[in-house]
């Protein structure tokens, strides 16, 4: 979850899996900053290189 929201981290995931941009997730769920979603794909995007560079 997001912190302070009942928004579940997945659902940015899944939203821009299905190509939604992040100012279009942001207008789907307001509770959500563009802070709060940014740190979690910056989060991804390191774990995903980390996991790379081990495999």
């Amino acid at each position: 979850m997001f912190r302070g929201t009942r928004v579940p981290v997945e659902a940015l995931i899944t939203n821009r899996e299905a190509g939604l941009t992040l100012d279009e997730f942001l207008e789907n769920f307001p509770t959500v900053t563009r802070e709060q979603a940014l740190q979690v794909l910056e989060f991804s995007k390191t774990t995903l290189q980390k996991l790379g560079k081990s495999a």
